[in-house]
């Protein structure tokens, strides 16, 4: 779990025209909140936050106008639709030894049983709980030789120490799928073949 330090500073302009004016300087508005605590509205460094954003649920390390750290993990994130920087970002306050319920990627690796099955993703992130300071970056789950048919579910998933589902254990993460394309083709080949005999 990594952990990355960024200066923050409070603002008290709200609204789109200081949105726009804080996005020009090449910074992030965003909103710190949670333990029952006012929200707390910041200015973020824009390339530094993005780097850090480049890690699922990465703790941040909050240096708050100078003056104390807080800990927290993005909640949301709002980018522009069509350039992908940043506009907004909520963060989730958080306390070393706390439990957090997060989403973490699932990676898969090896190959599938030849036969141009499909693999379908049916939970692209697999939500867990961990403590905030060790929230693992993803899951890696093999899929080697796994036929048509075949599914992985969440208690299938080999989590960290300290790491607990917070969804359905049977709920299914992965599946292989028949290939269709092939059998279609073939289909048509036998076609063919009946065609030329007659």
């Amino acid at each position: 779990m990594s952990e990355v330090k960024l200066a923050a500073a409070t603002r008290t302009e709200f609204g789109k025209g200081a949105a726009r004016r804080i996005r020009r300087d090449n910074k992030v508005p965003g909103v710190l909140y949670g333990h029952g605590a006012e929200p707390l509205h910041l200015t973020l460094p824009g390339h530094d936050l993005l780097l850090a954003l480049r890690t699922p649920n990465v703790l941040i390390a909050l240096d708050i106008d100078g003056q104390r750290t807080e800990l927290a993990i993005p909640k949301a994130v709002q980018r522009d639709p069509l350039k992908g920087f940043l506009e907004h970002v909520d963060l989730l306050l958080v306390k070393r030894g706390e439990k957090v319920t997060v989403e973490i990627p699932v990676h898969t690796e090896g190959e599938l049983a030849p036969g141009g099955n499909l693999l379908e993703h049916v939970l692209n992130a697999l939500p867990v709980e961990a403590e905030a300071t060790h929230i693992p970056e993803a899951v890696t789950v093999s899929v080697e030789g796994l036929e048509a048919g075949a599914s992985v579910h969440a208690k299938d998933i080999a989590l960290p120490n300290g790491v607990t589902l917070a969804v359905d254990e049977d709920a299914v993460v992965l599946q292989v799928l028949a290939a269709q394309v092939e059998e279609a083709a073939e289909g048509a080949e036998g076609e063919g073949e009946e065609a030329a005999e007659a």
